[in-house]
């Protein structure tokens, strides 16, 4: 049998024989190559916390628990008691290691030998704020780190149904919030008669520690309220360097503080009993018993603010008053508080409105707990509820231009998509480390 020699097909077999074997030879080569390259170890990034490298130790974390002391804590981690002593008497005017409480978490530094002997204490204050003491070198010192911190400007709008705390809750914001909002408002807008359907806007700060964990609440940036038809603006300004005290002004550049709170109580409490000098007590038998007071009840223990700045004139326990302070805040006005659970501050202390100055209690002359508000003017007691009461200091003229136009844009990111977004993050800057 004749067998025909296809030529063709022979030359199309032998181009696909030699693309495998160069292919083959490329991939064979690169597999040398790889081979050729040798391979980089990286060295791990070293692990700061509180500035110190925390490789260098042995960390311990743990929480101080009832009856613990600092000297028995290092004590527990191999420091002798003489150093302990010396430790303490170092850094008393910066840490005071008696005022160490329970339950506060802290870290301990130790050396990596066989004494692990404690070279750093960290106490830690708060979520943002710990106390470091360093003991590891000759030199003892005591300080407060910061942590890193990054601030994110937020933006909330809502509806009133019933009450502000509600709303607030609602958009899941903290008491603490609600709280700092009373206080810019506490002269412009009575809370307790907000409507349905009142609305509001605020423009504040959120603080976060590794970008996760929430670390409170910075500056309230401006603030917008509708109530009754009202447009009620607040807007946090520096019109005075020199005192360089930042104040909530309206958009007509009206201060919203007065000199005087009409409350030394925030939230929840009545008028019980009004200033009244023809008060009859049936207790008394009927008699005519003068009251130069007015009672604010609350629940035991609710904080009891100072109506206006000023310095605390007396603080103590007497008679009928129980415990109670004395303000005095300039030539011409006075302000005490009777029947306190327990005082807060100090003869000679200098506070400012709004400070926390005691806890309503029932101590002294009192049929249940509340706060018996006293007004002096002049040296002589007075109803506060009735006095025209003095204004806070206007802004300077000079001021206002510049106020009106740093507010311009803030006045436009308030009245802009009016209850249309519930929250948006509007600018992240990074805060630095003290």
């Amino acid at each position: 049998m004749d067998v025909k020699f296809n030529s063709s097909h022979f030359l199309k077999n032998i181009v696909y024989l030699l693309l495998l074997f160069f292919t083959f030879s490329a991939c064979k080569s690169d597999e040398k190559k790889k081979q050729l390259i040798p391979k980089i170890k990286l060295k791990p990034k070293p692990i700061f916390k509180y500035g110190f490298k925390v490789s260098d130790y042995k960390v311990v974390l743990d929480t101080i628990k009832s009856g613990e002391s600092f000297g028995v804590i290092l004590d527990r981690h191999h420091v002798m008691y003489p150093k302990i002593n010396k430790i303490a008497g170092s850094i008393k005017d910066v840490f005071d290691v008696r005022r160490v409480r329970a339950g506060k978490p802290y870290v301990i530094l130790s050396s990596k030998d066989s004494l692990e002997e404690a070279k750093v204490f960290i106490y830690q204050n708060d979520k943002i704020r710990a106390t470091v003491v360093d003991f590891k070198d000759s030199i003892i010192k005591a300080y407060t780190y910061t942590q890193p911190i990054k601030t994110i400007e937020k933006i909330v709008e809502g509806e009133i149904y019933s009450n502000l705390s509600n709303a607030m809750d609602s958009l899941h914001l903290s008491p603490t919030l609600t709280w700092t909002i009373a206080d810019i408002y506490a002269w412009t807008l009575d809370f307790y008669k907000l409507q349905k359907g009142d609305s509001f806007k605020l423009v504040f700060e959120e603080k976060f520690i590794n970008d996760t964990v929430f670390a409170g609440y910075g500056d309230v940036k401006s603030a917008f309220f509708k109530h009754k038809g009202q447009d009620l603006y607040a807007f946090r300004f520096l019109a005075d360097s020199i005192l360089n005290i930042h104040e909530y002004y309206d958009d007509h550049a009206k201060m919203l503080r007065s000199q005087f709170l009409k409350s030394p109580i925030k939230f929840q409490y009545r008028i019980s009993s009004r200033y009244n000098l023809r008060r009859r007590i049936a207790y008394y038998g009927n008699k005519i018993r003068p009251h130069k007071g007015t009672d604010f009840a609350a629940r035991r223990g609710t904080p009891i603010i100072a109506t206006a700045s000023g310095t605390v004139s007396e603080s103590a326990r007497r008679g009928g008053n129980g415990n109670y302070v004395k303000l005095k805040h300039n030539a011409t006005y006075s302000t005490q508080y009777l029947h306190m659970k327990r005082r807060k501050v100090k003869k000679g202390q200098y506070v400012k409105q709004g400070d926390v100055i005691g806890w309503v209690g029932m101590t002294g002359n009192t049929g249940g707990p509340h706060v018996c508000y006293r007004f002096w003017k002049h040296g002589r007691q007075v109803d506060p509820l009735r006095e025209k009461l003095p204004a806070a200091k206007p802004m300077k003229k000079r001021m206002k231009p510049i106020f009106f136009d740093f507010i311009k844009p803030l006045k436009v990111q308030l009245n802009q998509n009016q209850l249309q977004t519930k929250e948006t993050i509007a600018t992240t800057n990074e805060v630095a480390q003290n």
